[in-house]
């Protein structure tokens, strides 16, 4: 079994890993770039590689990309990236501050590409992380087992590979082949008879769900898709200037350093700004095309709106969904091929975070400002966590908004670390707050 050593372990080659392998680098301290190393389960470096299709948009201002917000003389901003593939002048002349998804994606792989000192590895799928104990029992570091067998040895280690799919348990117990999450719709899809009349059933009422509705028209375009939500309709998202300011890397602290209730408070109207919409422009070629439908006497698209999915079976070479009115109660079947889940991501912390936690003894997930895993312990090694912290860190911290910000927090408390001698895990921000999330959570339908 081969057994490799480095000093720093990210997990995850998205976009959050990328902007910190950027940070490392840009920071030059000796030999820290140099044994850094990034792993990425996928072949190729894409970004929504479920999603990724070609009229899709960024809802993120170009400028929020891996390094622009943190140092925006960076050789690695998207600006840049437009330069060096000969499309800046057609980006500007396009007059929109939000990137195509594809343009995004092409730019994290120019990124990943570039990269001098950092090493990436593709195709490289992590199994499982232990602690590593010396004699005395102090955490020394991390053992990483990976797909293949082999395993990384490393002091620190930085976990970025994202939320886990969320699947309602009403549907939980359908077959594999009967149901398609939005992360898996460009691979799945591609795979049926695009002539085939299928039935298919989109649930969810957010974003990704209103996108795989909008490409089944032309993926699909025989197929008869009824579009199952609890809401009472489609809303937009709300993007005043306003909101936007909570999105703010600045706007961390106020949701970091506040009392319990208060934070509850943001978190819970942060959620609509974000979980609960479809782009605008997506919603107006949604009404026209289905407006254009009825002039034309097509009845193969409809939205089912105020239902729960009460029920689920398999019933011969078809699903039964059991569907429940929640205005009037009552019960009714729909009969498809195909369920596509909008449903979005389970809520609490990554399995493989919380196997992490169970392993080290934790009974709680908690982290610091920094985003630093608080180990109640006295170690040499750290842990830190990217992208699932919106319980503490707010809703952008699973976003493109505040990565270069985060990236070079993380940086920045690894340096201290580097500099610095053995301090006690519980590390407390200045204001005495101990952020913490539990090891469980409900996994609620953002919808």
């Amino acid at each position: 079994m081969t057994n490799r050593e480095v000093e720093l372990l990210a997990i995850g080659g998205g976009p959050a890993n990328l902007a910190l392998a950027v940070a490392i680098e840009e920071l030059g301290v000796d030999g820290l770039a140099e044994n850094t190393l990034v792993i990425e389960r996928g072949h190729s470096i894409e970004w929504q590689r479920g999603l990724l299709l070609p009229w899709t948009k960024s809802q993120v201002a170009f400028a929020k990309d891996l390094v622009t917000l943190r140092n925006p003389r960076s050789e690695f901003t998207f600006l840049n990236y437009l330069r060096s593939v000969g499309r800046l002048d057609d980006f500007i002349n396009m007059g929109s501050f939000t990137p195509y998804r594809v343009e995004i994606s092409g730019y994290l792989s120019w990124v990943a590409q570039s990269l001098r000192k950092v090493q990436l590895q593709l195709g490289c799928e992590c199994t499982s992380i232990a602690p590593v104990r010396d004699a005395a029992g102090t955490l020394t570091g991390w053992l990483t087992k990976l797909a293949d067998g082999t395993t990384i040895s490393s002091k620190y280690l930085v976990i970025g590979a994202g939320r886990d799919p969320y699947v309602p348990p009403t549907l939980a117990g359908l077959p594999a082949e009967r149901l398609i999450h939005s992360t898996q719709y460009r691979y799945r899809v591609s795979e049926l008879d695009k002539a085939g009349a299928h039935r298919i059933a989109v649930v969810g009422a957010a974003q990704s769900a209103a996108e795989m509705f909008r490409a089944l028209q032309t993926d699909l375009p025989a197929g008869d898709v009824s579009w199952v939500m609890r809401s009472i309709g489609l809303r937009a998202y709300d993007t005043n200037k306003f909101t936007n300011e909570l999105y703010y890397p600045s706007y961390i602290d106020k949701v970091f350093e506040a009392r319990p209730e208060g934070r509850e408070q943001i978190l819970r109207e942060m959620h609509l700004t974000n979980y609960s919409g479809v782009e605008t422009d997506l919603l107006q070629e949604l009404y026209t095309s289905m407006y254009l439908d009825k002039l034309a006497g097509v009845d193969r698209r409809r939205l089912v709106t105020m239902t729960d999915i009460t029920g689920a079976r398999e019933e011969g070479d078809e699903i039964v969904l059991e569907l429940t009115d929640r205005r009037t109660d009552e019960v009714t079947e729909l009969r498809r091929d195909l369920v596509l889940l909008g449903t979005g991501f389970v809520r609490e912390m990554p399995a493989m975070v919380r196997d992490l936690a169970a392993a080290i003894g934790l009974d709680r997930i908690e982290v610091s400002r920094r985003y630093r895993l608080e180990l109640n312990e006295q170690s040499d090694a750290a842990c830190y966590l990217q992208g699932v912290n919106e319980a503490t860190h707010g809703i952008a911290d699973s976003l493109l908004s505040v990565l270069g910000n985060r990236a070079g927090d993380i940086a920045q408390d690894l340096l201290t670390r580097r500099a610095g001698t053995r301090v006690n895990g519980t590390h407390r921000a200045t204001n005495g707050h101990l952020a913490a999330v539990p090891l469980s959570a409900d996994g609620a339908l953002h919808s």
